[in-house]
């Protein structure tokens, strides 16, 4: 007699199109029932691209041929297309469908950490991930990618990026030599952004993330006006003058008409190796007045581990190093409310930028 289990076992085999692991262990496969001489597939997937539905409903029918007489009833739940309901900048990207700007008022908060952990836990989630360190000053992704020594390959006029955990990646510290420095004018980091947007054959990706310079400047406007940033993510510490800071990167979204996603709160606490106590060395819990401010939320809290250190000088973020460290959670639920987010911007066309007058901080 036919049961679900068998079709289950049969489904492990459809492999999710770009990855390496199936439907059923990603998840996507959310209903399986068998009545009569229907046999009904329920799937959920993250990405809207018409071409992936049609593989996975190819491949799912050649898995469950065996079935015979049976009806086939497959139904493939995925978002919306995005609509261009946020700095509307031009598209010179069309083939990805969600862009996230990464920013911070200030250096050394940790947002080139924040932003390799959200991409590599993303793609552990199933997205098609990118990520392009916009970081003209101090290139890192590079060292915490694991990919200091690899070189992109050039195709014609195009730029091949190099892949790293299951992540698209490139970054201007692959293109120039290391440790070279870069004394650019503002016109320079300007066509510079604007290069390594056009110029990198990204292919079709459901997400593509920015680790940007910090601060509010050059690169941001670049890159506001040449693609419809989808949702713009702030990384900060505890401390008040981190804050400080904080309150220009926020307003420089609302003034770039992007939606602002939260706020990632960086070094909240700290994690002894010995007890896996968490002690608030540095304060906790600070940057939820801002939030409430700009009509956001605090995506997570990320705490001092010393294993975020050590994945980050050998190549091996955390998210990889530790997969299921306390940190990597964190990581991963941050990634998952990050891309509700982004199904929400897509779904109503924005999300409400207005703030009061941050005077309270």
């Amino acid at each position: 007699m036919l049961n679900k289990e068998h079709i289950q076992n049969k489904l492990t085999q459809v492999i999710y199109p770009g990855f390496t692991k199936n439907i059923m262990d990603f998840g996507f496969v959310k209903e399986v029932t068998v009545k009569e001489n229907t046999v009904s597939i329920r799937l959920d997937i993250p990405s809207a691209a018409p071409e992936i539905e049609a593989q996975l409903r190819e491949e799912i029918m050649k898995r469950v041929s065996f079935l015979g007489d049976f009806q086939i009833d497959i139904s493939i739940t995925k978002p919306k297309m995005p609509r261009e309901t946020s700095s509307h900048g031009k598209n010179v990207l069309p083939k990805i469908q969600n862009f996230i700007m990464v920013s911070s008022g200030k250096g050394g908060v940790g947002k080139s950490t924040t932003t390799v952990n959200l991409a590599i836990a993303l793609a552990q989630q199933g997205k098609r991930v990118g990520l392009l360190d916009a970081d003209i000053y101090g290139p890192n992704i590079p060292r915490m990618m694991g990919i200091e020594d690899k070189q992109p390959v050039f195709l014609g006029k195009t730029i091949k990026p190099i892949l790293a955990h299951n992540v698209k990646v490139m970054s201007i510290g692959s293109l120039v030599e290391r440790g070279a420095s870069l004394i650019w004018k503002g016109a320079m980091v300007t066509q510079a952004i604007e290069q390594m947007l056009e110029d990198i054959d990204w292919g079709s990706l459901d997400v593509l993330l920015f680790d940007m310079p910090p601060g509010t400047g050059d690169a941001q406007l670049a890159l506001a006006q040449s693609l419809p940033v989808t949702s713009g993510v702030c990384v900060t510490t505890p401390q008040k003058v981190a804050l400080d800071d904080t309150i220009r990167s926020m307003d420089m979204f609302t003034q770039l008409h992007i939606p602002i996603a939260g706020i990632v709160e960086n070094m909240s606490g700290f994690i002894c190796p010995d007890s896996g106590k968490e002690y608030d060395i540095f304060g906790k819990g600070t940057t939820q007045p801002l939030a409430d401010a700009y009509h956001t939320e605090v995506l997570g809290e990320i705490p001092i581990e010393p294993a975020i250190r050590e994945g980050g000088d050998s190549g091996l973020p955390i998210t990889v190093l530790a997969p299921n460290c306390e940190t990597s959670k964190r990581y991963q639920n941050i990634a998952a409310k990050l891309w509700e987010k982004l199904l929400e911007v897509n779904e109503e066309g924005g999300v409400n930028n207005e703030k009061i007058q941050p005077t309270i901080f």
